[in-house]
């Protein structure tokens, strides 16, 4: 295959991101151009690696995989692959923590170890720090990969928070994915905290949560109200970011932190479905975030 175009490179980034971000994407079009595809080319790497780990396929398989994106990003990258020939050139204009990747790719393979569990339903993660180092990992890492196109303010702990933020997305995700996470042999909840609240997981012969005792709602309400917090550390970041920037971060967090009141709300919402925000609603808070009316942590 043929080099691909700079310009056609970063095209096919922003296809798969308009694609498949069906959030992040609300926000990233905040950008302006050169950050935008930039950030499209972070994206679409990213969305590379998670896919290996949620395709079909032996861990064998998917290690192999893991390990051609770890080789391509020491060097040994395809020419001709758009998105390795983006992401190279975002990286030469942008100080992009390229390390996050491998961050990401670990997270991944932790996913790939979980799915040879066994008895995964009791909990793959005994403690939320220990489920926290995963988010850091698949997430945080997104965070700081983010935070290298947008630039910020100098100020020490911008890393920290890019990362708490990341933190408290996938923290969202593992409320709204609860279910569908199940049904795909992965439990990221707590092993204590489902013994704390006397939380079983089970699915019904319709592939809906069964939840008796109340434990699983409970549990879900004291991780929603654990991750604000982490939203409000993360959301120290805007402040040190230009406005454009500061919008596209208010506009994602804000999907995700609407969505995680409305699962909050409504625990037993996420036993049948994957909850999400309406079209609408999405294009709502990335307008409020570029007005400068979601500043609120």
């Amino acid at each position: 295959m043929i080099r691909p175009s700079l310009e056609d490179a970063y095209a096919a980034c922003e296809a798969i991101t308009r694609r498949e971000a069906r959030n992040f994407y609300y926000g990233i079009r905040l950008l302006p151009p050169q950050k935008r595809s930039a950030l499209c080319a972070v994206y679409a790497l990213a969305r590379r690696i998670d896919d290996i780990g949620d395709e079909e396929g032996p861990f064998a398989e998917k290690a192999t995989a893991l390990a051609a994106v770890r080789a391509a990003l020491h060097g040994a990258a395809d020419p001709a692959d758009p998105v390795m020939v983006a992401v190279t050139d975002a990286a030469a204009h942008y100080p992009i923590p390229m390390g996050a990747f491998e961050e990401l790719v670990d997270g991944v393979t932790a996913d790939v170890r979980m799915d040879a569990d066994p008895d995964v339903t009791t909990g793959f993660y005994a403690t939320f720090d220990d489920m926290a180092g995963y988010c850091r990992s698949v997430a945080g890492s997104v965070g700081r990969l983010c935070l290298g196109i947008f630039g910020s303010m100098e100020h020490p702990d911008s890393p920290g928070y890019a990362d708490a933020l990341g933190i408290a997305l996938q923290q969202t995700n593992i409320l709204r994915d609860v279910r569908e996470d199940l049904q795909n042999g992965r439990v990221y909840l707590p092993r204590e905290e489902l013994e704390q609240f006397q939380a079983e997981l089970v699915l019904d012969e319709h592939g809906v949560l069964v939840d008796k005792s109340g434990g699983l709602a409970e549990l879900i309400r004291f991780s929603a109200e654990r991750a604000r917090d982490w939203y409000a550390e993360g959301l120290r970041l805007v402040p040190l970011l230009d406005r454009r920037s500061a919008a596209c971060t208010l506009a994602m967090a804000g999907i995700y932190r609407r969505l995680l009141e409305e699962i909050a709300a409504d625990p037993a919402s996420v036993y049948h479905q994957r909850r999400s925000l309406s079209g609408w609603q999405k294009a709502g808070v990335a307008a409020k975030a570029l007005a400068g009316m979601g500043r609120i942590a």
